[in-house]
This record gives C-alpha cells, structure tokens and sequence, in this order.
C-alpha cells in the first residue's frame, strides 16, 4: 500500500504511524483514545449539523468536554 494507489482511489492523506506493522499491536495511550473519541464526536456533529442542530451542538459540548481533559492530560 503506497502513497499513490491511496492517492488515485481518492484518499488525499496518509497516517505514517499506521504503515509500520509493528502498531498492530501497540496499546492506544490515554491521550491517543481521548482524540480518537475527540475526532469521532466531531465527525458525528458534523453529520448532523444538516439534519439536526440541536443534536450537532449536543455532540460539540461532548467533544469540548473531551477536548478539556486532552488539554489536562498534555499539561501533566
């Protein structure tokens, strides 16, 4: 899996990290699930910020939250 067979299928980025075979088995850090968690609640608000509103800003106050001990964990 290249940089270009990604590129012509239409995936304009690449993970470096998720090329080595040895992540396979590397345990997430705390901060890694917290962004993973951060980034999937985004997505999801973006989602439904054009179906519903009130449900997008539900979604965003969650991720805030997440982002807040994200902050707290870099600052330890």
């Amino acid at each position: 899996m290249d940089y270009w067979s990604n590129y012509s299928r239409g995936w304009r980025h690449i993970h470096i990290n998720n090329l080595n075979m040895f992540n396979l088995f590397k345990r997430k850090t705390p901060l890694e699930k917290l962004n993973s968690q951060y980034m999937k609640l985004m997505k999801e608000a973006h989602t439904l910020s054009t179906i519903n509103r009130e449900a997008s800003d539900a979604k965003t106050a969650e991720a805030n939250l997440i982002l807040g001990r994200i902050e707290e964990l870099k600052l330890k």
